[in-house]
């Protein structure tokens, strides 16, 4: 059974239709202890995946108060993922004060992971140079800077740490990563051999890159950028052209991006032959994927596989008889490599059950069943507002979750009988 809980451009009022399921007695656990894994992404603009997990374990406890619960926040390389991580591996957030988007100062925090294996550092673009950091009348896709995500990597090699792992989610800029080169001692010259600054409608004027002041901590520390898009640096797909108009960028402005960005991409390449801005993913979060890969050496990779590793997700479902997942809006795009899935995809390899739980589920929802969930279910209760859906998501989760464990313990007694 297909269903959804829509929100009305006009209104926004969230109705809830009906969820899609499969029949729940297959799920029968034996054992008198079940064993549940809880394994959230956030609810965007009303809960962090900890908090997501938080409440489907104090609502799963509430409704089957005899089972284990383990929860695993997890992120997709998006905002969430510092919080994700250092929950997950005991470790800890250091903030610091850095130049935000459009040249003020911000109030930034990236985390260092506890557990073992190389000390890493975990930096989200979106913390320093992020969209929502910027006022809808504000944004300027020309001036906009990721000199602060610079500062951050700057101050976790600070510290250092061996691995770097850079999200690159949710950036309000689009200057092929000029920014943050520049923070980490890299400088951009132009015809005049004189240093070039600003944002991505700069870029044009910049004919040589100079990385011989790069941060020590670089020769020694692996980069590895979470993106989950594919998108080249320039042309119809790329960095400008698909970002650039939420960013603030009008149809001259995107045409304009786009141009000095494979300038940009010229210019390295000339000094790096294997520069390639047509790579998968150089075009992520305004280039500054193209960034990464080139001129400091790292590599991408998606996000939910990063994060997963670190957080040993596989070893957590091998231990589990059900897993719990979910975030804020579950649909067919879920399919196209969102964190549900991912868990989803890892869960079935093992055998272990899948239930996600979301905010708004969309009319295609049904196909995440058909790739295997056992069920997908909406956690507002009735017709809402916007608002009112966002301040209630916790207790919300909480009670639903209770509710699916209810059905569960009855769902095993029957099978017991």
């Amino acid at each position: 059974m297909g269903g959804a809980a829509l929100t009305s451009p006009d209104t926004g009022v969230v109705g809830v239709s009906s969820v899609a399921v499969v029949p729940v007695l297959s799920l029968v656990a034996q054992e008198a202890d079940v064993h549940v894994l809880i394994a959230p992404d956030s609810f965007k603009e009303s809960l962090t995946s900890p908090e997501a997990a938080a409440a489907m374990q104090e609502g799963w406890l509430r409704g089957a108060p005899g089972s284990t619960c383990r929860t695993a926040p997890l992120a997709d390389g998006g905002e969430g993922t510092v919080q994700a991580l250092v929950a997950a591996t005991g470790g800890r957030t250091e903030r610091c004060e850095v130049t935000g988007p459009l040249g003020e100062p911000v109030s930034a925090e990236f985390g260092v992971l506890g557990g073992p294996g190389p000390r890493s550092a975990v930096v989200e673009v979106a913390a320093a140079s992020g969209l929502a950091l910027v006022p809808r009348h504000r944004r300027d896709a020309l001036r906009a800077t990721s000199t602060g995500t610079g500062e951050l990597i700057a101050a976790a090699l600070d510290l250092g740490v061996d691995r770097v792992v850079l999200g690159l989610g949710g950036s309000a800029t689009t200057d092929g990563g000029a920014g943050m080169l520049r923070a980490l001692g890299a400088r951009l010259l132009d015809e005049r051999g004189e240093e070039v600054h600003g944002g991505g409608g700069d870029l044009g004027r910049v004919v040589g890159v100079d990385t011989s002041g790069l941060h020590p901590g670089l020769a020694t520390c692996e980069v590895v950028a979470a993106c989950d898009v594919d998108n080249p640096l320039c042309g119809p797909r790329g960095a400008a052209a698909v970002y650039g108009p939420q960013k603030g960028a009008d149809g001259d402005a995107v045409a304009l991006l786009d141009g000095h960005l494979a300038s940009f991409a010229r210019v390295v390449a000339a000094q790096l032959p294997d520069a390639d801005p047509d790579a998968p993913g150089t075009g992520a979060a305004g280039g500054i994927g193209f960034a990464v890969l080139t001129l400091l050496g790292g590599s991408l990779r998606p996000g939910f596989e990063l994060v997963s590793e670190a957080v040993g997700l596989g070893r957590l479902v091998d231990e589990a008889d059900l897993v719990l997942t979910g975030e804020g809006r579950l649909d067919a795009q879920s399919l196209a490599g969102k964190t549900p899935v991912g868990v989803l995809r890892l869960a079935r390899a093992r055998g272990v059950p899948v239930i996600a739980i979301g905010g708004s589920l969309g009319d295609d929802v049904d196909q995440l069943v058909d790739a295997g969930m056992t069920a997908v279910v909406s956690c507002i209760p009735g017709v809402v507002d916007h608002q009112q859906a966002m301040a209630g998501a916790y207790a919300n989760v909480a009670r639903t979750t209770a509710a699916l464990a209810a059905v569960w313990v009855a769902a095993r007694r029957s099978g017991e009988r």
